[in-house]
């Protein structure tokens, strides 16, 4: 997917493991996000994928093993998308440390929903509703 009809795009990797999918915390912000980030110039996801989390967590997304888990937008109040998240679940290797730009990483259960972005919350919804997220 590519970036369309202006609206900005986030790639975003959701990690579930035992009931609590990963989240990070910029510096300077109250709110966790879903790892990932904004693609570069002529980047696929997989590529976006890849290099985000390399830079946030220092670890190595397999993107061969990488399923589209759902693309979730936030709407303005005329309808049009304000926002849009692609996730991807993904194998990895390293050792999920934090970089710099990253606060503090952490493992949420769905009862931690309210302390995540709004976007952020269709994905702990659609995680809770598949069984994924109790």
């Amino acid at each position: 997917m590519g970036k369309s009809e202006g609206v900005p795009e986030k790639v975003a990797w959701v990690l579930v493991r035992d009931g609590r999918v990963l989240v990070t915390r910029c510096r300077g912000l109250d709110v966790f996000y879903f790892p990932g980030g904004k693609r570069e110039p002529g980047e696929s996801d997989a590529e976006t994928l890849a290099r985000e989390i390399d830079e946030e967590l220092r670890s190595r997304v397999d993107t061969a093993t990488m399923v589209h888990v759902g693309t979730f937008e936030t709407l303005r109040d005329d309808g049009r998308t304000e926002f849009r998240m692609i996730c991807y679940t993904a194998e990895y290797t390293g050792p999920l440390i934090a970089s710099s730009e990253i606060e503090e990483s952490d493992w949420f259960g769905y009862g931690d929903r309210e302390r995540v972005s709004a976007v952020d919350r269709m994905v702990f919804d659609a995680l809770h509703a598949s069984g994924r997220l109790p």
